[in-house]
């Protein structure tokens, strides 16, 4: 119990420095983040981003380092190093090889049945923020990234896809394709890969992501987002076409609300045109729309559409319940 409460105590001392000024902050902090508790070392660590307060940063270094340190019963669930690399990477800390040693962190704690990796946002956050490392060339960059592209934790693959993609270069976004080509992969990931080429490359993109429609399944359906996500007329010309050649009512739905995301006129008159000609897509093309947050305008023209149709008006108002 004495140890609950002294826990408790440092936790409400932590707190209580938001109430005051930061002259007083500093050595609070700089003591709590030498603690051998990492949850506690964790908590100051991410005041110390919170507060902006760089002058921490030699004690966030000492501290990282510390609990890389036989890290199983160091830092158990990674709380600090996670903590402490959120706060290298918020103050832009410049150092490429302490992110590096981050990202190669692997940390294996027993798990009902066995034994897992719990330092998977570890390697993810470095990662991230190994790309505003600029002592580093883009091509040494890439090369680091590259390794955790195979990573066998998915968050970690879709968040190393997404820092491929803040590279920003033509090098970056053939990668980023060579990635998306190469497929077995979950379709979370490659759907980051889609977005990643198009907002590097824009609208020029679209018909080589178009392409990869063809397969009419779960990475197809992401592929249809991410298009969509330009918001472009161009991208309604391939969802378009892509519907004009599905013939699975699954992707026919999927392609319907992509169509409906990409939020402009030319698309949803097309949606609007299904609807009022009683099309076979109609039921689709409305629960499209709804789901696109439409404004109150959309809905009154949707409901003077489905008006003379009583199946289209209770798909309609089945839809629209409060």
């Amino acid at each position: 119990m004495p140890a609950k409460r002294a826990f408790e105590d440092q936790i409400a001392a932590l707190d209580a420095l938001r109430h005051q000024p930061e002259q007083t902050r500093l050595d609070p902090l700089r003591k709590t983040l030498a603690n051998r508790n990492n949850f506690i070392a964790a908590k100051a660590a991410d005041l110390t981003r919170e507060f902006g307060l760089q002058g921490l940063t030699p004690d966030l270094l000492k501290a990282f380092d510390r609990f890389l340190e036989h890290a199983e019963k160091s830092d158990p669930q990674c709380w600090a190093k996670n903590a402490i690399s959120r706060a290298l990477a918020a103050f832009e800390f410049q150092d490429a090889d302490v992110f590096l040693r981050g990202m190669r962190h692997i940390q294996m704690e027993p798990v009902w049945g066995g034994r897992s990796d719990t330092a998977g946002t570890l390697r993810a956050t470095c990662a991230l923020a190994l790309v505003q490392c600029r002592s580093l060339t883009e091509t040494d960059l890439l090369a680091h990234l590259i390794d955790l592209v195979v990573d066998k934790d998915k968050a970690v693959r879709t968040e190393v896809i997404r820092a491929i993609e803040q590279v920003g270069s033509s090098s970056a976004s053939l990668l980023l394709r060579q990635r998306a080509l190469l497929g077995n992969d979950e379709p979370e990931v490659l759907g980051a890969c889609y977005g990643g080429i198009l907002r590097i490359d824009g609208t020029c993109a679209i018909p080589w992501v178009a392409r990869l429609l063809a397969t009419a399944d779960n990475s197809a359906g992401e592929a249809a987002l991410a298009i969509a996500g330009t918001h472009s007329p161009e991208a309604f010309e391939a969802l378009r076409n892509a519907l004009d050649a599905a013939s699975d009512p699954w992707f026919r739905s999927v392609l319907l609300s992509a169509i409906a995301f990409i939020r402009h006129q030319v698309a949803i008159d097309f949606l609007l045109d299904l609807v009022r000609n009683e099309s076979l897509d109609a039921e689709g093309a409305i629960a499209a729309l709804l789901s696109s947050a439409p404004s109150e305008g959309l809905i009154d023209r949707l409901k003077k559409l489905t008006s003379g149709n009583p199946r289209l008006a209770r798909v309609l108002a089945a839809q629209t319940k409060p």
